[in-house]
């Protein structure tokens, strides 16, 4: 097989920096950093955003009907990665591009597609997911949100937590259970509901960090279209499946996280002093920086599989469990490893001289997250045991 990119994929990715230098957000100072609001930091996201959806660099791949370029897949890699090089946010509708656009791609009627994958893009309408529940954790078949058919419309009763970007979003991709007669995966179904609607109401969760990007939802007699209904009644676990493996291949991201992560720790360890030199010469600290070095690799061409089959024009399947499961996990420990690098520098980080940009204090504290968000590792340690290793239920 052969790893290397073809000189017209070299091209293009030298086209694409080339706009991503020339047209990124202006970094932020060290003093913004400290007193920008959390609104402020969404604003500038959002302009960022429209100058990418301007550019055309929204949605690379999607078809050129639905506002998309209609770019391969490959090409929208190697703008992810280039993102990542710069350390460039996707903007604003992550979770509506990811997971959202292609469940409607997969499962939506021409009208659901034309009303709702445009202004997705474009971020003029924000989107959420609801799936996690207070009582049913990781367990996504446990769902308890009731949605009762009457005429024309769902009536939703129920609970969300945890719902990302809650407090921002138009409109929230919502599982919810719609017969209770049935074994638990078999009564789900997927409904596109309009977050302003009478009886939503949304709580912002305060997090660890001081950010309150995580929500809880309550539902309370609210009236949803039955148009609005995404996949066939009741077959919501398909879809629900299909909406995590787009989100799994999103966070395993070939784009190069990891990578970047590890630029960023050689670089701390040559400005941290240890007994006359610097942290990155002691012989403990190379060999962790080696093994994270391995690991990155088999990170990177393990996820090569999932690329293929994405050429080849599949959907993205359990595979994409690996790749959740390595990148966050290891993202965690070298996020963590940082902060045994700066030692008692760690709390004063921000107005330090060591690596300035890194506020590694802020990202040790928000990386516990994305080894929940998406299913937890237990949950993909699961999947790649069943679904890939076929080894027997427990």
């Amino acid at each position: 097989m052969d790893f290397n990119y073809s000189p017209e994929q070299e091209a293009y990715r030298m086209q694409v920096r080339a706009w991503l230098e020339a047209n990124q957000p202006a970094p932020l100072t060290l003093t913004e950093r400290e007193r920008i609001s959390e609104d402020l930091l969404w604003e500038r996201n959002k302009k960022w955003h429209k100058k990418l959806y301007e550019g055309g660099w929204v949605g690379l791949n999607w078809p050129k009907e639905y506002g998309g370029r209609g770019a391969t897949f490959i090409e929208q890699v190697i703008f992810q990665q280039e993102l990542g090089r710069l350390g460039l946010p996707m903007g604003i509708n992550v979770l509506g591009i990811i997971m959202t656009g292609p469940a409607l791609m997969q499962w939506g009627s021409e009208d659901q597609k034309r009303r709702y994958l445009k202004p997705i893009l474009a971020a003029d309408e924000i989107w959420c997911e609801g799936m996690s529940e207070p009582g049913a954790g990781s367990d996504l078949a446990a769902i308890d949100t009731r949605a009762q058919l009457e005429g024309d419309y769902f009536i939703v009763n129920g609970q969300k937590v945890w719902t990302t970007h809650a407090h921002r979003s138009d409109f929230c991709q919502l599982f919810v259970r719609t017969d209770t007669n049935v074994p638990k995966h078999k009564g789900l179904s997927c409904l596109l509901v309009d977050m302003k609607a009478p009886g939503v109401t949304n709580k912002p969760l305060k997090q660890i960090t001081g950010d309150a990007e995580f929500n809880e939802i309550f539902f309370e007699d609210v009236r949803v279209p039955k148009d609005n209904l995404l996949g066939p009644l009741n077959a919501g676990w398909q879809v629900l499946v299909s909406t995590l493996m787009h989100e799994r291949f999103g966070i395993s991201e070939t784009i190069g996280g990891t990578e970047v992560i590890l630029a960023q720790l050689v670089e701390l360890a040559k400005v941290i002093p240890l007994d006359g030199h610097s942290v990155g010469d002691d012989d403990e600290i190379r060999q962790q920086f080696a093994q994270f070095a391995i690991e990155v690799t088999a990170k990177k061409y393990n996820g090569l599989r999932g690329l293929t089959k994405r050429l080849k024009g599949q959907q993205p399947g359990a595979e994409s469990s690996i790749g959740k499961l390595v990148s966050t996990e290891l993202s965690q420990r070298m996020t963590k490893f940082a902060m045994r690098l700066l030692g008692p520098y760690a709390t004063l980080e921000r107005r330090s001289l060591f690596a300035p940009d890194g506020d590694w204090m802020r990202r040790t504290l928000a990386c516990e997250s994305l080894t929940i968000a998406g299913g937890t590792s237990s949950v993909q340690k699961n999947m790649i045991g069943e679904r890939i290793l076929q080894l027997p239920k427990g």
